[in-house]
């Protein structure tokens, strides 16, 4: 977010229906689209999980064929759930309500910003509350746990698809369009393509159209030019917030909601650091995990604010790490590599512009 704009980015999402197995999901769009694939077979085994500069497994003994047994790892404090082969079927974090289940595989495609596409068996879900060691007793765990493992119930990233280039609308039994082609912002009088073409300051209720009230009672109303737009924090209001109901903040203050800008959600926003943000890139990506929210500082004139976010998608079928985040030059939610490469490695635009990571 810059400092001109109320940060760089407006708020929040709604719900999409489970997919059936073995059908294959094409997103069609005048310019671009999404195909998700669902396998209904067993996925293959998960790879163990690595504790990356942290000690290893602290579980006791193997578990028999068909149980689970829960292992904890370090850095960060976490807990894995395995099934009695060893496969890796769950990723619960210290802290963070974001858990990763291994599910039927699916494949994401935006071909007209990207050749690469991103085939993953992760599904990214909410936890009703924090994680923390010894959660795998309660009851609340065991319940929620029996749901999501398996279940093909819209996640993180079936949500985030929703908004590519040429996503069909979706609406509610209202008629209220909650999912769709999104914009980021409408066009800048003062811009040109060398740069601000688009206005910042879109937020979900922008997209939706509608006034919305949050928890301290303020109402932000949404603003005629710029329905259907979010920007790039707009975008991750939309996706953990007003779809997935994380609780979000009104503007930029620490609470235990998502702050309205990228720069307050690396820095004011709950949840587990990943990345630590020290002002410089890091030396590495290994622990991140597919959901996690990544930080970039890619505006000279944001000084040391951090002016863009996107969602980790984990590794794309080039082996290279990727994200998702809505941007000018693509004028909406991409994957794609319109006005910089969206990995995480290398020199590009975006890689050299990482400094931190933070998971919800």
């Amino acid at each position: 977010m810059t400092p001109k704009t109320k940060d760089r980015k407006k708020q929040s999402l709604t719900g999409r229906r489970a997919v059936h197995a073995l059908v294959v999901t094409g997103l069609l769009g005048a310019s671009a689209y999404l195909t998700v694939e669902l396998r209904d077979k067993q996925p293959e085994a998960a790879p163990p999980v690595r504790s990356v500069g942290g000690s290893g497994p602290t579980a006791g003994a193997k578990a028999a064929p068909g149980e689970r047994r829960f292992e904890r790892l370090a850095n960060p404090a976490r807990t894995v759930v395995r099934a009695g082969d060893g496969a890796v079927l769950a990723t619960f974090t210290d802290g963070a309500r974001t858990a990763v289940l291994t599910g039927p595989s699916r494949t994401f495609t935006e071909p007209k910003y990207t050749s690469a596409k991103v085939t993953t068996d992760s599904w990214v879900r909410l936890l009703p509350q924090q994680w923390k060691e010894g959660s795998e007793k309660a009851a609340w765990f065991t319940e929620w746990f029996g749901k999501s493992l398996g279940s093909k119930d819209p996640d993180i990233f079936a949500f985030s698809m929703e908004y590519l280039e040429g996503a069909p609308q979706k609406k509610d039994a209202q008629g209220l369009v909650y999912a769709g082609d999104a914009q980021f912002g409408p066009l800048n009088p003062g811009g040109s393509e060398a740069g601000d073409m688009r206005l910042e300051q879109s937020d979900f209720y922008d997209y939706l159209g509608i006034p919305y009230t949050f928890r301290d009672g303020t109402v932000e109303r949404p603003e005629p030019q710029r329905l259907r737009a979010m920007d790039c924090s707009g975008f991750v209001r939309t996706v953990f917030g007003y779809r997935a109901r994380y609780p979000l903040m009104g503007k930029d203050v620490k609470g235990d909601g998502l702050p309205r800008t990228a720069n307050g959600m690396a820095r004011l926003s709950p949840g587990v650091p990943v990345l630590e943000l020290n002002g410089k890139r890091p030396e590495a990506t290994d622990r991140l995990q597919p959901g996690d929210l990544v930080f970039f500082d890619i505006d000279r004139r944001t000084g040391d604010r951090l002016d863009h976010v996107g969602i980790y998608l984990g590794l794309d079928t080039d082996g290279k790490p990727r994200f998702i985040s809505s941007r000018e030059e693509a004028n909406g939610p991409t994957f794609g590599d319109k006005g910089g490469t969206a990995r995480l490695d290398g020199n590009g635009f975006y890689a050299t512009g990482l400094r931190s990571a933070k998971r919800l």
